[in-house]
């Protein structure tokens, strides 16, 4: 049996409107994990062997059950809800370790609470700079995604649902369509996990919310000034635009950017080890 599996505690946050749940494991310096989305359930446990040698907190963002199911779905109740799970787990500082929509949330969190971030480790995240590659990488989806998954696409919007249930029913297919252009090669995608749970209305308001960040444009400014050592780990083969990876390298004074050859956005599936790795640079550069 594992370290991880050993260690493997319940974790319960208390936040508005109800509880943040996920787990904790492992030993060693504190590790948040962020997953992407937004307003998907923690999928963490697909890259947990990487986490090996850390005290990893990893927990399902507000939006999807088992964590509280409502708003606000804003960046900055993310970020007080992410400081949530550090503060009444007693932890003063993390390592972070994003991907995708977490990576920029990890940043948003590094930006404004700069003194809980020790460092941040970000796997193909969406950028700090510009939309952080968010046009190009849904042009990318589309263009890989099946004629038939193009057509069903279209007929979903068109679709007009009013429950709650229809909705999320909705994007959980949207999702699933999209799912083969996350991997460098699409016909030879995994199956989409049958654990996967989407919210719309979660999915729907933190897009609106970035939308908002973006166009107020700070973010890079404001990164400018978090010392701690950054690794961002892009995939080779990734929909997300390059330029999001090395933009976001640049900003900050002290980033390493690498690029994984042959991997897509989920960058652990086609190069196991890489996050491992990225999280064994950014601890030889603690102080």
């Amino acid at each position: 049996m594992n370290e991880a599996a050993t260690s493997e505690r319940a974790l319960v946050a208390s936040v508005p409107g109800g509880k943040l749940i996920g787990v904790r494991s492992g030993l060693g310096r504190p590790l948040l994990v962020l997953h992407g989305g937004p307003a998907v359930n923690d999928y963490s446990d697909w890259f947990a062997a990487e986490l090996a040698g850390w005290d990893a907190l990893r927990y399902t963002q507000r939006g999807v059950a088992p964590s509280a199911t409502g708003g606000p779905f804003t960046i900055e109740q993310h970020v007080s809800d992410a400081l949530a799970v550090l503060d009444q787990h007693d932890v003063a500082a993390a390592t972070v370790l994003g991907h995708s929509w977490g990576g920029y949330l990890a940043m948003q969190l590094a930006a404004r609470a700069p003194g809980r971030v020790s460092a941040l480790v970000l796997a193909d995240p969406l950028g700090a700079v510009g939309d952080g590659g968010l046009a190009g990488f849904g042009a990318e989806l589309e263009a890989r995604a099946t004629p038939e998954a193009v057509a069903r696409m279209a007929e979903l919007d068109q679709l007009n649902p009013t429950s709650r249930e229809q909705k999320d029913a909705a994007a959980l297919e949207y999702y699933k369509l999209d799912w083969p252009g996350y991997f460098a090669v699409p016909a030879q995608a995994p199956p989409v996990p049958d654990t996967v749970r989407v919210s719309a209305e979660g999915f729907e308001q933190t897009s609106a919310s970035l939308a908002e960040a973006v166009k107020r444009g700070d973010l890079p400014g404001l990164l400018r000034g978090f010392t701690g050592p950054v690794e961002v780990v892009a995939g080779e083969c990734s929909p997300l635009p390059r330029q999001a990876a090395e933009s976001t390298a640049g900003v900050f004074p002290d980033a390493r950017l690498t690029v994984v050859a042959g991997a897509g956005h989920q960058v652990w599936h086609e190069a196991p080890g890489c996050l491992a790795a990225a999280l064994s640079r950014v601890a030889a550069r603690l102080v």
